[in-house]
C-alpha cells in the first residue's frame, strides 16, 4: 500500500504545475475577474439569459480556437479555420432545414438548373445533415494535412491557400446570405438545458425534479464541455497526440526516435477541421442561416491565434492545451461583451481587438528572450 505524500512535496509538486503552466492558470484567473466584473456591471448580470447568451457567442470561438490550438502544438499556423468554419455554415444552411418532405437540393451553374435529389426531412434528416456538416469540415481538415505533408508545404502557406478555396465553395453555395435551418433545433441549441429538453420532450419536459437544477445551464456550455472531454482529452492523451507534442518540441528529435510524424500531421489538421466543423454548424444554427462573410471568417481567424496565446499555448510548439485555448476564446469575448455594457462604437471594436492580438502574440514571443542558443529559434 502507498504511502500518502506529506505536505511538503504535494506543495512543491502543485508549484512546480503551477511553473508549467503558468500561461494557463494566468488566462483562468484573468477570464473569472473578467466576467465577474461584466456581471457586476450589467444590469441582468448572473441571470440564466445572460449566461445563455454568452455561451452562444463564445461556442464558435472557441471551437475555432481548440481547432487552431492543434496545428500551433507543432509550431504551425492554420489560416484556414474560418474559411472551413464559413464553408461548414453555408452547407448546414442546405442541410438542416427539417422539412417534413424533405430538402431538394440543386446546382446552379453556367444558366443550369441541375436537381441533385432530396435531403432527407425530419429528425432522421437533421442528424443526418448535423453529421454530413461535421464530416466536411473534417474532410477540409484532412486536405490541409496531406498538402502540408505530401505537398512538403509550410502549413500557413498550404492553409492560405486552401482558406481561399473553402472560402470559394463558401460563396459558390451562399452568394447571398440565406437558407434555413429547423426553428425547433435553433431553439433547442441555443437554449437552456430546460428548453432543450422541453423541445425535444424529455424529463418530463424538463420538468422532472432532479432535472430542475440543472435546468438553467446552458446547451453551449455543455456541448462545449462535452467536446473537450469526449474528443480533445483522448487525443491529448493518445500516442498520436503525444506525437503532436513531440513534433512541435523538436521534430528532428521525434523522427530519431521513430514516432509517425506523417500520421501525427495529419491527424492535428484533421482534428482542426473538426473543430471548425463544429464551430460552423453551431454557428448556422445560432444565425438560422449560411453567409459566405468573408471579413467575418478572417476575424475569427486571426481570433483564434489570440486565443491560443492568450490561453498559453506557446507559437513555438510542444506546449499548451486546447483547454487553455477555450478560457482564451472566453477572455477575448467577455472583452467584447465590455463594450456593450459601456456603449463603446462599434466601429473601434476592431481597434482593440488589433490591439489585443498584438500585445497576445508579443507576449508569446517572450518566450525567445529565455533562449539561451539562438540556434533554437530556427529548429
Amino acid at each position: 500500500m502507498s504511502m500518502p505524500q506529506p505536505v511538503p512535496l504535494m506543495l512543491d509538486d502543485l508549484a512546480i504545475r503551477l511553473r508549467q503552466n503558468v500561461g494557463f492558470a494566468t488566462a483562468i484567473v484573468l477570464f473569472c475577474v473578467l466576467y465577474l466584473s461584466y456581471n457586476l456591471a450589467h444590469p441582468k448580470g448572473f441571470s440564466s439569459a445572460v449566461l445563455v447568451q454568452n455561451a452562444d457567442e463564445i461556442f464558435a470561438l472557441a471551437m475555432l480556437a481548440m481547432a487552431q490550438t492543434v496545428p500551433v502544438l507543432m509550431s504551425g499556423l492554420d489560416l484556414s479555420v474560418g474559411a472551413v468554419m464559413t464553408m461548414v455554415g453555408c452547407f448546414a444552411s442546405y442541410l438542416l432545414a427539417g422539412t417534413a418532405g424533405g430538402t431538394p437540393l440543386y446546382l446552379e451553374t453556367f444558366g443550369l438548373h441541375l436537381g441533385l435529389g432530396t435531403f432527407p426531412g425530419g429528425i432522421s434528416g437533421i442528424l443526418l445533415g448535423m453529421a454530413a456538416c461535421v464530416a466536411i469540415g473534417t474532410l477540409a481538415g484532412f486536405i490541409n494535412g496531406c498538402v502540408v505533408v505530401y505537398g512538403r508545404i509550410q502549413p500557413i502557406i498550404a492553409t492560405l491557400a486552401t482558406g481561399a478555396v473553402y472560402i470559394g465553395v463558401a460563396l459558390f453555395l451562399r452568394p447571398t446570405p440565406g437558407g434555413k435551418i429547423d426553428e425547433d433545433l435553433n431553439w433547442a441549441l441555443t437554449n437552456s438545458l430546460g428548453d432543450f429538453a422541453a423541445t425535444v420532450h424529455i424529463f418530463d419536459d424538463g420538468a422532472a425534479g432532479w432535472f430542475v437544477p440543472f435546468a438553467w445551464i446552458p446547451v453551449a456550455f455543455v456541448l462545449l464541455i462535452l467536446i473537450a472531454l469526449g474528443v480533445w482529452v483522448p487525443f491529448r492523451r493518445s500516442v498520436t497526440g503525444r506525437a503532436v507534442y513531440a513534433v512541435g518540441s523538436a521534430e528532428g528529435a521525434a523522427f530519431m526516435s521513430g514516432l509517425p510524424i506523417a500520421r501525427a500531421k495529419i491527424a492535428a489538421f484533421t482534428l482542426g477541421g473538426f473543430f471548425a466543423g463544429c464551430g460552423g454548424l453551431f454557428l448556422a444554427i445560432q444565425t438560422s442561416s449560411g453567409n459566405a462573410d468573408i471579413p467575418q471568417a478572417g476575424a475569427y481567424t486571426l481570433n483564434s491565434i489570440a486565443s491560443v496565446v492568450i490561453g498559453g499555448t506557446s507559437l513555438f510548439g510542444g506546449a499548451g492545451s486546447a483547454i487553455g485555448s477555450i478560457f482564451g476564446a472566453m477572455i477575448l469575448r467577455v472583452i467584447s461583451f465590455f463594450f456593450r455594457i459601456f456603449d463603446i462604437a462599434p466601429l473601434l471594436q476592431p481597434l482593440f481587438e488589433g490591439l489585443i492580438l498584438l500585445v497576445a502574440v508579443s507576449i508569446g514571443a517572450l518566450g525567445m528572450l529565455r533562449v539561451r542558443n539562438t540556434l533554437e529559434l530556427f529548429r
